[in-house]
């Protein structure tokens, strides 16, 4: 594929932005405010995302901040598809799904302290490749059931797809952005778990359901 078209190039920056801006909604930090758990950010480790909203008590509130975190890293994919003709919505979509998972790791609501992306990269990428998504979610499970650790399901799925979407598509940006995208999602969200690792080689990690001092 040759220069990309400048309209095409307009409605890219609008898919960057619709994705950025779905995923900067800090659905854990919203559903403990209005379910009575108090401040998501001054519990645990802080972060936003389900894990931490895990150590509140409230299973009902970790479940739906999963599902809501990985909806919107799939609906700002769904949305750039449907925005975009066949011959560019690769690109389109890859670009929206990156932008939601920099969302929600650096939402503009909070001063770009957000969370680390797992969810909702998971999200994204089962829309932009559901194979690749599909082996995250199950080494992700895997993972995490077998060491209680779900930082370590997280980095193992996130070590994973680059492989998988590597071994669908190649890596060619013009036979397809993909593999990239998927690339860049998972640098980010390991980059994001950089204290987690550092847990993890001493032993000292969080194990799934141990509330957080």
């Amino acid at each position: 594929m040759g220069q990309l078209p400048s309209y095409v190039l307009w409605l890219m920056a609008a898919m960057a932005f619709m994705g950025y801006a779905l995923g900067s909604v800090p659905f854990g930090l919203i559903l403990t405010n209005l379910g009575g758990a108090g401040d998501l950010r001054s519990i645990g480790s802080g972060n936003i995302g389900a894990t931490n909203v895990l150590r509140t008590g409230r299973k009902d509130l970790a479940a739906a901040t999963l599902g809501l975190d990985a909806a919107k890293g799939f609906l700002a994919v769904l949305i750039a598809w449907v925005m975009t003709s066949p011959d560019y919505s690769d690109h389109t979509a890859s670009l929206a799904a990156l932008a939601a998972v920099v969302g929600h790791c650096f939402p503009i609501f909070l001063g770009f302290r957000g969370g680390k992306g797992v969810a909702t990269g998971l999200g994204a990428l089962l829309a932009l490749s559901p194979i690749t998504g599909l082996v995250g979610c199950a080494v992700w499970l895997g993972v995490a059931k077998a060491s209680r650790i779900s930082s370590a399901g997280a980095l193992a799925a996130f070590v994973a797809m680059p492989v998988v979407i590597l071994a669908l598509y190649g890596f060619s940006f013009q036979a397809s952005p993909k593999p990239m995208a998927t690339l860049l999602i998972s640098i980010l969200v390991i980059a994001r778990h950089h204290e987690n690792i550092g847990r993890i080689l001493r032993g000292t990690e969080s194990r799934i359901g141990q509330k957080k001092d």
